[in-house]
C-alpha cells in the first residue's frame, strides 16, 4: 500500500459569494494501491486549493483515509461527461444581467413616490405621474406600474428560456443521436486527432480541450472532515437530498442553488456542468469541407501546465475534448473524455481558475 497526502478546499456553487477562508480545507494522507502521481498544487492555502504530495513523516498526525486511485475513465465521469450535450439557452444569461438593474429601477421608484411632494412643488416631476391610483383599500403609486412590469423581465426570461430548454431536450430523448468516433493521440504538448466520423445530421463547428477537477465525492469529505451523514453539512455544501437525484452536484452537496435549467430527464442531464476549478484550450475551428469526417486536427492544450489524468474520491484531474456542433437550429456539443499522461515534475498553478457552478454561464 502507498500513502499520499491530499489537500483541498473546493470552490462551492456560487465562489464568488463566499470567501476561500470559510471553507474548512481538508487535508487527509490517502492508502492507495499501485504508484501516486507527480505532485502537484493547483491555488494556494488561503484561496481555493487543490494539492496531492508525496507523504512524510511529519504527517504521521493525518487521519488516514483508503481510497481508490486510478487512472482510467471512472463510472461518475462517464455518466456525467460523456456523451452529447445541448447549450443552454441565450435568454438566461439575458436575464442574469437584468437582475440588478431592474432591482434598482424598483427601488428608485419607491424612493421618487416617498419624496413625491417635494418633486412636485419643485416642478421636477408633474402631477400626471405623481400620486398613486386607488385598487380596492389599497393605493399604488403611479410609477410603479411602469417599473414593477420591468422588474419582472428577468422572471419572465428565465421562464420563457427554461421552456425552450425543456422543448430541446425532448427533442433530444426522441430522437437520439449516435456517438462519435475518433483516433486520438495524446501527449503533453497537444492531442491529435484523426478520422472523426459525426452523426449526418451534426455540423461540427469548432474543437477544444480542456480540463479540471471535478467535484469530491461527498462521503469522502464528510469522511475527511470526521462528520457524520445526519450531521449538519460544513460550510459550502448542500444537506443531502433524501430521494433520487436531480443533479449530479446534489449528491456531492456542492449543488447549492438552480445548478441548471429545467431538465427533462432523470437518467441523464442533457447540459452539461461545469467543473468548478477547470481551464479550457483555445478553440480550434474545423475545416468546412470536413463537416461529417475530421480527417486530421491538432487541438491545443490549455495554457497552463496541468497534471495528468487521475482519479481519487477526493481529488480527479480530468481531461476531455468538447466538439461544439449544430443539430438543425439548437446548439450541442459532443464530450470525450481522454486520458493525459503524466508529467516528470511537478507542478504548481499559482493561482486556481475558478467558475460559477451555474451551466448557463459554463461557456
Amino acid at each position: 500500500m502507498t500513502l499520499s497526502v491530499q489537500k483541498i478546499r473546493y470552490p462551492p456553487f456560487e465562489p464568488d459569494q463566499m470567501e476561500p477562508s470559510g471553507v474548512p480545507i481538508i487535508e487527509v494522507a490517502i492508502e492507495h494501491d499501485g504508484d501516486s502521481p507527480t505532485q502537484f498544487a493547483i491555488g494556494n492555502t488561503e484561496d481555493w486549493h487543490v494539492e496531492w504530495r508525496d507523504y512524510k513523516e511529519e504527517d504521521s498526525n493525518l487521519r488516514v483515509y483508503p481510497s481508490n486511485v486510478y487512472r482510467k475513465t471512472p463510472d461518475f465521469i462517464n455518466k456525467s461527461r460523456l456523451g452529447w450535450y445541448i447549450d443552454p439557452d441565450p435568454l438566461h444569461n439575458v436575464s442574469r444581467r437584468l437582475i440588478y438593474p431592474t432591482v434598482i429601477i424598483l427601488i428608485c421608484t419607491l424612493f421618487i413616490h416617498a419624496i413625491e411632494p417635494v418633486l412636485v412643488e419643485t416642478g421636477i416631476i408633474t402631477k400626471a405621474i405623481a400620486g398613486a391610483y386607488r385598487i380596492g383599500p389599497l393605493e399604488y403609486p403611479k410609477l410603479l406600474f411602469i417599473s414593477f412590469p420591468i422588474f419582472l423581465m428577468p422572471l419572465l426570461f428565465r421562464t420563457w428560456a427554461n421552456f425552450r430548454d425543456f422543448t430541446k431536450q425532448k427533442v433530444f430523448l426522441r430522437t437520439p443521436i449516435d456517438s462519435v468516433e475518433m483516433n486520438s493521440e495524446i501527449n503533453r504538448g497537444c492531442v491529435i486527432i484523426s478520422n472523426v466520423s459525426l452523426p449526418t445530421d451534426i455540423i461540427p463547428i469548432k474543437i477544444r480541450c480542456q480540463v479540471g477537477v471535478a467535484i469530491p465525492k461527498r462521503s469522502a469529505v464528510d469522511n475527511a472532515l470526521g462528520r457524520l451523514e445526519r450531521m449538519q453539512p460544513p460550510p459550502g455544501m448542500s444537506t443531502k437530498l433524501p430521494e433520487k437525484r436531480v443533479a449530479t452536484t446534489d449528491e456531492t452537496g456542492t449543488g447549492v442553488g438552480e445548478v441548471a435549467p429545467m431538465q427533462a430527464s432523470e437518467s441523464k442531464m442533457l447540459m452539461l456542468e461545469p467543473m468548478r476549478i477547470m481551464e479550457s484550450g483555445e478553440w480550434k475551428d474545423v475545416p468546412t469541407g470536413n463537416a461529417q469526417s475530421v480527417i486530421n486536427m491538432q487541438i491545443p492544450l490549455p495554457l497552463n501546465e496541468w497534471p495528468g489524468t487521475v482519479y481519487s474520491d477526493l481529488i480527479a484531474i480530468h481531461w476531455e475534448l468538447v466538439i461544439q456542433c449544430k443539430f438543425g437550429s439548437m446548439d450541442c456539443k459532443w464530450v470525450q473524455p481522454i486520458i493525459m499522461e503524466e508529467s516528470n515534475e511537478p507542478i504548481t498553478i499559482g493561482k486556481a481558475p475558478v467558475k460559477s457552478g451555474r451551466v448557463e454561464l459554463s461557456n
